[in-house]
């Protein structure tokens, strides 16, 4: 045992206390270093779903006829009234300009200035629609010289439109990045979100317009 003393210089005619400590000291550590063998659990360990799915609890079976399945949809909808109330309370924070409930396109403060510069002019693009409709007039109506004549004004319309987008967008871009130098702005992607905007009949953008026409914005 003398490789396990951790006083292997010590002459065997050493003090007999001193020899008696350093073999109790060897007896502690062989029996430390033996481990007790652990008894098994006697059971499989349970698989990551089997304890996910008792925590979670027991799943519904799954609907036998389309009408159960129908009724557990409509269940989990919720009342009509309350998404009817939840949608009307959504729409009037979009109107509000809330970037908690607006789509991604409409949020941050660049899209914002975007649209307060849109607002705060009118411009010809703003009968786009209308010009739609009256193209569809145009089509439908079987007279050659209002078909002629229509054809020819929607015609300089539209190009009157592309022109003015196309002057719109280069100037809010500009603006725009003068206004927030540190943010990293897309010529295209500011210039076409501002031309959709002005597109649009006034009183239908959303989210509504925060400045009136003819306020100057800084």
């Amino acid at each position: 045992m003398n490789f396990l003393r951790r006083g292997s210089s010590t002459p065997d005619t050493a003090d007999p206390a001193v020899r008696e400590a350093a073999e109790a000291e060897d007896v502690v550590a062989v029996g430390a270093g033996k481990r007790t063998p652990t008894a098994g659990k006697g059971r499989p360990t349970r698989s990551r779903r089997e304890a996910e799915g008792r925590q979670r609890g027991p799943v519904a079976p799954a609907p036998k006829t389309q009408r159960e399945a129908m009724k557990r949809a409509k269940a989990l909808r919720g009342d009509k009234s309350e998404r009817r109330q939840a949608a009307a309370e959504r729409r009037k924070r979009m109107m509000a300009g809330d970037d908690r409930v607006l789509p991604v396109r409409d949020r941050g403060p660049v899209r914002g200035y975007v649209r307060d510069l849109v607002d705060s002019r009118r411009h010809l693009m703003g009968l786009f629609m209308p010009l739609a409709i009256l193209i569809f007039v145009t089509v439908v109506v079987p007279v050659p010289g209002i078909q002629n004549i229509g054809s020819l004004l929607c015609l300089c319309m539209l190009a009157a439109m592309v022109v003015e987008g196309t002057l719109l967008g280069r100037q809010i871009t500009a603006r725009v990045r003068a206004k927030f130098p540190d943010e990293e702005i897309k010529g295209f992607s500011v210039g076409w979100y501002a031309f959709t905007r002005a597109t649009q009949i006034r009183k239908l953008r959303m989210p509504a317009p925060r400045v009136t026409a003819g306020t100057p914005v800084s």
